[in-house]
């Protein structure tokens, strides 16, 4: 069968790789074309837009990029038109996939697949009616996501979550050789800090200026940076200081050696966790003050990070918008070293989350669903 993927960010091509790979388990003749990344490259298929040439964060950059972006969703509601694919699979990244579901609704028969659903839960729930209209079957990887959705009287399959089967995978089979990891990149025998500022350069800049403040005060320990695919070494540069390493598609292997981390909220914060690496959650916006007291009224969640949100407690400090300082990074970081007062809680919280997550095989099911429906449909 043919399979059509979207993704617009670099923990969608990880997610879309992995379900990429067990859809072949289930299927031996699956061809895929996609818009997405190096990951999916790797598997196979057809690479029609990359996602780096479509990740646009916030209002400003959305408004300077619109021609490119309705030149990249034209392109690829005609690429799905010309290839006829068996399904169409969205993965995340909203704004654009369910515009091209609700393209396809009206055009096609193609039956619209979304793995991973979009964050409605957190705001812009009336997203739901596009959801019910458009979607024909929503594969969550989050377990708070069924009640929600059941809410709704919309049905949704949970899967598990990636994230646990990419972690677990890693884990079985890399070692925790500490020395080769220092000696491949250049760095000293202090203890590790990870640093994961986010994926786009919006975020890179203004998390990370902020953290490199907080990293001179703790001269104890060496900061590496996760670099970010797609973003140059050049770039992080104008942000870090002399000392500060940075370490480009390495990202699990700095975790599995890191004794705390500072991370930018989305997948990563979920990632550390299941390393059981300590961290405090970091997302500074401009206006910070503002975005601060519209949060009340406009997100329907009390959390922002995924460990918080799956534990349904501050497992991990979250610091937002205007409170994602240097002085409180400083004064909250201290407390997850080795030897502070929140770090038993912390991977204790942390026990909590892997049960609630359940086992891997996250990807293996949701292929499995998915060949099994579209059997189905066909048969009928």
């Amino acid at each position: 069968m043919k399979y059509y993927l979207i993704v617009g960010e670099a923990s969608g091509d990880l997610h879309a790789s992995n379900l990429m790979c067990s859809l072949k388990k289930y299927d031996g003749n699956a061809e895929f074309r996609f818009f997405g990344g190096d990951l999916m490259q790797s598997v196979g298929g057809t690479l029609v837009k990359h996602y780096k040439d479509m990740a646009y964060m916030g209002f400003i950059p959305v408004l300077l990029h619109l021609r490119t972006i309705f030149r990249n969703m034209s392109l690829c509601k005609s690429d799905i038109l010309e290839w006829k694919p068996d399904v169409i699979i969205l993965v995340d990244y909203p704004g654009f996939n369910l515009k091209i579901a609700k393209y396809i609704k009206q055009h096609t028969d193609i039956p619209v697949y979304y793995y991973i659903s979009p964050k409605i839960w957190a705001w812009k729930e009336y997203r739901i009616k596009d959801i019910k209209r458009d979607i024909d079957k929503m594969l969550s990887i989050l377990p708070f996501e069924i009640d929600f959705y059941k809410k709704h009287n919309y049905p949704i399959s949970y899967v598990g979550n990636p994230s646990v089967d990419s972690v677990s995978e890693y884990l079985a089979n890399h070692s925790s050789d500490r020395l080769s990891f220092i000696k491949d990149n250049g760095l000293s025998d202090k203890p590790i800090v990870a640093i994961l500022a986010g994926s786009r350069k919006q975020e890179i800049r203004d998390n990370l200026t902020r953290m490199m403040e907080v990293a001179r005060s703790f001269p104890q320990y060496q900061f590496v940076v996760a670099g970010a695919p797609g973003i140059s070494h050049d770039y992080y540069k104008q942000y870090i200081t002399s000392e500060t390493k940075i370490v480009f598609s390495q990202t699990y292997r700095l975790l599995q050696h890191s004794v705390a981390a500072m991370v930018t909220s989305g997948t990563a914060t979920l990632e550390t966790a299941l390393f059981g690496v300590p961290q405090v959650v970091c997302y500074y916006m401009s206006a910070g003050k503002l975005v601060s007291f519209l949060r009340k009224f406009l997100l329907k969640v009390k959390y922002v990070s995924l460990v918080n949100l799956i534990t349904g407690k501050e497992t991990v400090k979250e610091l937002v918008a205007d409170g994602m300082t240097a002085s409180n990074l400083k004064h909250e970081f201290a407390a997850i070293l080795p030897g502070g007062d929140k770090r038993e809680s912390i991977l204790k919280g942390y026990s909590d989350l892997k049960r609630i997550l359940g086992n891997p095989g996250a990807s293996e099911k949701a292929a499995e669903i998915i060949v099994k429906s579209l059997k189905s449909k066909i048969e009928k």
